[in-house]
């Protein structure tokens, strides 16, 4: 197993081949890419399908083993998983791909390593704002070098700022969330990977979002945790339990943060 130090190493280069990428297959078709849809309803567009491409030309050059990506059948996914457990890139080449069509400059290309279906190190990187979150197992997480967290974010949930997407939690959860909130304020990005740097950096003290795919959290997840973060399923179960899997996640800060806001929030689940 690599030390701590040579997974930064690899972080660092992940980082610098992720910039590389949206210099050249994101960022020129910013404001350009037409929307599709795939069959499954949600959004695509040329600038997903270039990033993906290239990535999966560029990444087994760093580390071995294949690429799964959001851009794929289920069925190929599902393959690639059962196949990857010594060693499985796991990559979203444009998280919020919305936000990207619309020109809301909130987007992120999310690529993690896994090795035993666990993530090890991870990359997240926002194009326009160039800020680059990043982390390797047991070594920390920083954003463009500094260290994560950024602030040390609120002491109890009142005080907090959350991220949460209302439109895939359940209704009674979400009413008692817009009529009783527990939290300070709340924001809704876009940006699943966003969302969880944000965490880990301070910018949102807790988190919750109702359903999202392993490429939405599998560097998040790391990034968060390195950072001293705290995270689990909604329902208790195994977050990377596989690609076919929609999991409710809920996140914080600090583990003291976390407690309090898991309770409220499974209290009214």
């Amino acid at each position: 197993m690599p030390t701590a130090a040579i997974r930064l190493s690899r972080a660092r280069a992940l980082e610098s081949m992720v910039r590389e990428v949206a210099r050249e297959e994101i960022l020129p078709r910013y404001l350009k890419s037409a929307r599709n849809r795939k069959e499954d309803g949600s959004l695509f567009t040329e600038a997903d399908v270039e990033s993906q491409r290239r990535f999966s030309e560029e990444l087994p050059k760093l580390l071995p083993g294949a690429v799964l990506g959001e851009e794929m059948t289920a069925a190929e996914q599902a393959h690639l998983w059962n196949e990857g457990a010594r060693g499985l890139w796991c990559i979203d080449p444009i998280d919020g791909t919305t936000n990207f069509a619309n020109g809301i400059p909130l987007f992120a290309v999310s690529i993690a390593y896994l090795i035993d279906h666990q993530p090890v190190i991870g990359v997240v990187y926002n194009p326009i704002t160039d800020e680059s979150f990043y982390a390797a197992r047991g070594a920390g997480a920083f954003l463009n070098g500094a260290e994560l967290p950024l602030r040390s974010g609120a002491v109890s949930l009142r005080d907090a700022v959350a991220g949460v997407d209302f439109k895939r939690i359940s209704h009674h959860l979400g009413d008692e969330l817009a009529v009783r909130p527990p939290y300070y304020s709340q924001r809704n990005f876009g940006s699943s990977a966003l969302e969880w740097c944000f965490v880990a950096a301070g910018r949102l003290d807790v988190y919750l979002h109702g359903g999202q795919m392993l490429w939405d959290y599998a560097a998040g997840r790391l990034i968060l945790a390195e950072a001293g973060g705290q995270a689990e399923a909604l329902d208790g179960g195994e977050l990377m339990a596989g690609p076919a899997i929609k999991r409710g996640v809920i996140a914080a800060v600090t583990p003291s943060l976390f407690t309090e806001w898991s309770a409220w929030v499974k209290g009214r689940s």
